[in-house]
């Protein structure tokens, strides 16, 4: 979603500010703009589109403190009028979140002679602070006032012309952390952010403010209480967000995938066992009471958390049910306090998925677990226990690295919940460790199909549709091929349990409907060559990802590429390899914008 920079130091901030946007473009954005205390008013640059803009249109620009911000519209079309920041009287506001209650603000302030000159949200949160300076003319207490008149989400940076080289910011649902250094003090939403100038963080708890000057940091409740929040050092560096020779941000994270996998599956290194320790230190007594399992998740991340429901049942043979995190808040559930409750989030600060944890919670749900990439976020904070995918930095808005750590991690569980539930026999939970320990380097075999696929992806370029097709634990692999293929290269594509096909969606296929089929050597291949037929008796062109030893003929209407090796249960983790590579390529043909597809944002931190 939106990015905020903010920055209190003893030289010039600009560039850091807009180097620091630069790192935050893969949250997805349509502005960008940026204030500065200048000697006589706040300097004040906007513009609609990328950030290289913005740096044009600041060159020049000098100052000691300063807030920045990429906007992705939520209230108001993409235009500089709406883009942050926002400015009343002597201040500017940058915020991150929704304001729920802004349109009352906005009635309340109008009738005091505020007046409005864009159409969002956070502009009443800037008028807002202006009016109750006039009663309180301290900055941070200001803020602090008028934080406890906001509902909803935010993340907020302010800086006032009268009162320079002071930055304050505050949190409530958004993101946002702080940069401490020897040469001066920042805020961010993401780490990556700051690496340039810092890798000591300190991570702001929702209802915390605090205040930044070039030597200081102060951080209190927004009672005023004040609170002592930990620096950590971040095992990121500069280097890990960097492009590199890579074309895209997305290309080389699929490229990463097999180090990514390794770093990862670390935490079982040269054992033949698997401890449940593996997700922390209260894990052994809270799963023996385990009775079934609920996974709570969003895009990329519940196609995770459908695939490993057929682990969990199968081999564990604990019950298991995936909610898409949006929708289970808001209907009527029935609680068990013996249910495992499962969040997975790349980020960690899913708005939807975090929501609907603590909703668990409140139902009395207190056994949760948190799959993620981010040690610090909110999700991990709020979870008795948690694995920490060793991915890395994903920049690129489409999941894949991220959503292959996920399985991995979730196949972890799946043996321990076995192994709990005595259902793992020693030479089984050897054979299953060996084929983790083997799997980056089966990975790296499927990357070298990227030419033959290339080719596929020619195929694709003025298409309109396509149809993915799976069946088992591959069906939600296929819905992952589908989600990439549409989020990048704007082709329509839809995912069916291949044995769906005679339900309604063979209607659908013709010679210009494409058919991209998962077909692994397992105890569904029968069943789905009869489903490939159905498509090429209609004249549908069929694409099939196989394994080496499957026995499908290629003819003119059906293309066959063969995984190097079939990989039993953990075969969904090599087969939307390809799938990652196949979007990839289709969105180069058509020339879309690979790592930030329109409309979309990397970390949604809204609903």
């Amino acid at each position: 979603m939106c990015g905020i920079v903010a920055a209190a130091a003893g030289n010039n901030i600009v560039p850091v500010l807009v180097e620091g946007l630069k790192k935050l473009e893969y949250r997805g954005y349509d502005s960008a703009g940026l204030a500065v205390i200048g000697a006589n008013a706040i300097e004040r640059v906007r513009s609609v589109g990328r950030v290289a803009e913005l740096e044009s249109a600041s060159a020049g620009t000098q100052a000691v403190t300063g807030i920045a911000h990429t906007r992705w519209a939520t209230h108001g079309v993409p235009c500089e009028r709406n883009a942050h920041p926002h400015i009343s009287g002597s201040i500017a506001v940058v915020h991150n979140g929704i304001i729920e209650n802004y349109e009352s603000l906005r009635r309340e302030l109008t009738a005091k002679g505020y007046v409005f000159t864009s159409e969002t949200d956070t502009e009443s949160i800037a008028h807002l602070i202006e009016a109750t300076l006039k009663a309180e003319p301290d900055l941070f207490a200001a803020v602090q006032i008028a934080c406890r008149r906001l509902v909803g989400a935010y993340a907020i940076a302010v800086i006032d012309q009268r009162q320079p080289g002071k930055v304050v910011v505050a949190r409530e649902g958004s993101p946002l952390l702080l940069g401490v250094s020897e040469t001066g003090n920042y805020a961010a939403s993401d780490a990556s952010a700051l690496l340039q100038v810092t890798r000591h963080m300190v991570y702001l708890e929702n209802g915390d403010i605090a205040e930044l000057t070039a030597g200081s940091v102060k951080i209190t409740r927004l009672d005023g209480t004040p609170v002592d929040r930990p620096v950590h050092v971040s095992q990121l560096s500069a280097a890990a967000v960097e492009l590199g020779n890579y074309q895209h941000y997305m290309q080389k994270e699929i490229f990463e995938q097999p180090e990514a996998l390794a770093n990862t599956l670390e935490i079982v290194g040269g054992s033949k066992t698997i401890q449940p320790g593996i997700f922390g230190a209260e894990a052994g007594n809270l799963l023996a009471d385990v009775d079934s399992i609920l996974i709570l998740a969003c895009g990329t991340s519940s196609h995770s958390g459908y695939t490993a429901r057929y682990w969990l049942e199968a081999i564990a043979g604990v019950p298991c049910n995936v909610e898409i995190a949006s929708e289970y808040r808001y209907r009527t559930s029935v609680a068990n306090p013996r249910q495992l409750i499962v969040a997975i989030s790349q980020s960690g600060e899913t708005a939807d998925t975090l929501a609907a944890l603590r909703h668990a919670k409140s139902l009395g749900q207190q056994k949760t677990l948190a799959i993620c990439n981010v040690p610090e976020s909110a999700i991990v904070r709020e979870c008795a226990l948690r694995f920490i995918t060793r991915a890395g930095p994903e920049i690129g808005v489409a999941s894949t690295k991220a959503f292959t750590t996920q399985l991995a991690a979730l196949f972890l569980l799946t043996l321990v919940m076995a192994k709990v539930k005595q259902r793992l026999s020693a030479e089984q939970e050897a054979a299953y460790i060996d084929q983790l320990r083997h799997l980056p380097v089966a990975v790296h075999k499927v990357l070298e199909l990227e030419e033959a696929i290339k080719a596929w992806a020619q195929r694709f370029a003025d298409k309109q549709h396509a149809l993915f097709l799976g069946r088992g634990r591959h069906y939600p692999i296929a819905l992952e091929g589908a989600l990439k293929l549409k989020e990048i290269s704007y082709i329509h594509a839809e995912a069916y349990p291949a044995g769906e096909l005679k339900h309604g969606p063979l209607a659908l296929v013709d010679a210009n409907m494409p058919v991209i089929s998962v077909a692994p050597n397992d105890q569904l291949l029968d069943k789905l060559k009869s489903n490939l037929r159905e498509v090429e008796a209609r004249g549908g062109e069929l694409y099939v990802f196989a394994d080496a030893d499957s026995e499908i003929p290629e003819s003119a209407g059906v293309h066959i590429l063969r995984l190097p090796e079939h990989y039993g249960e953990l075969s969904p983790i090599l087969h939307v390899i390809p799938l990652q590579l196949l979007s990839y390529h289709a969105a180069l043909v058509k020339g879309t914008d690979v790592d930030k597809p329109r409309n979309l944002a990397k970390s949604v931190t809204v609903e």
